[in-house]
């Protein structure tokens, strides 16, 4: 790991602890770009981590420290999720500079670096996040590329199960449990669910914003027994 301090951070508010960790891509060419960016008092923003596409890991900002990553947000209530969280800056050249896959070498670091800040803060895996889950109608990062289900798969977030699916009268319910912001438009949040949860509505361009077979499948997943007992959804 190496130490790049970045003065833009602060206490975090009103008490609040480590609930959420959330997970960006750069949109950056370059790790340095993204660092330089993150560490200007004139950009005011910052992470607590820069993880380079080559799988070096830089920290920022002291984990019990506010980084100023999320922005305007929302979940689950939580209006402020600077306080509540851990940001992590992927480094990928996103949609201004050519989106691609995220390398193997990068998310093997990724594991790693996420595992130990789980474990520190006992983060729950259904608040493990996209800034565009909690920033639905500003952002679209780590976007649809990004390997959920294989981090889901050595304990990292939650993936769910497709169920048969739920009644379409329910969708809007049932992502305002989830956590998406309720005062938002359904199709907005559907199409938020779906960069996190339903990449294949936007490999194939087919079904954004649209309730789909698949998309109300795996909302369904969230209302399975292993959801349910994260005590989210009673």
């Amino acid at each position: 790991m190496i130490y790049t301090p970045s003065p833009n951070f602060n206490d975090r508010k009103d008490g609040k602890t480590v609930q959420h960790l959330i997970l960006h891509y750069t949109e950056t060419e370059t790790a340095a770009e993204a660092i330089d960016i993150l560490t200007s008092l004139e950009r005011q923003v910052s992470a607590h981590y820069v993880l380079g596409d080559d799988g070096t890991v830089y920290q920022l900002v002291a984990e019990d420290k506010r980084a100023w990553h999320a922005g305007k947000s929302y979940w689950q209530g939580e209006m402020d999720i600077n306080s509540t969280s851990i940001g992590i800056e992927i480094q990928n050249p996103g949609k201004t500079y050519g989106y691609k896959a995220f390398p193997a070498v990068q998310i093997q670091s990724l594991i790693t670096l996420c595992h130990g800040i789980i474990k520190r803060h006992g983060i729950l895996p259904h608040n493990v996040l996209a800034h565009s889950d909690v920033a639905i109608t500003r952002k679209i990062d780590p976007d649809y590329l990004f390997p959920w289900q294989e981090l889901s798969s050595h304990g990292i977030g939650f993936w769910p199960q497709e169920h048969q699916a739920i009644d379409t009268r329910n969708v809007s319910s049932v992502l305002t449990q989830i956590g998406y912001d309720p005062a938002m438009p359904e199709s907005e949040r559907l199409i938020a669910f779906q960069r996190h949860f339903v990449p294949e509505a936007f490999k194939n361009n087919e079904g954004i914003g649209v309730a789909t077979a698949l998309t109300l499948q795996r909302l369904s997943g969230f209302m399975s027994s292993g959801f349910k007992s994260s005590g989210l959804i009673t």
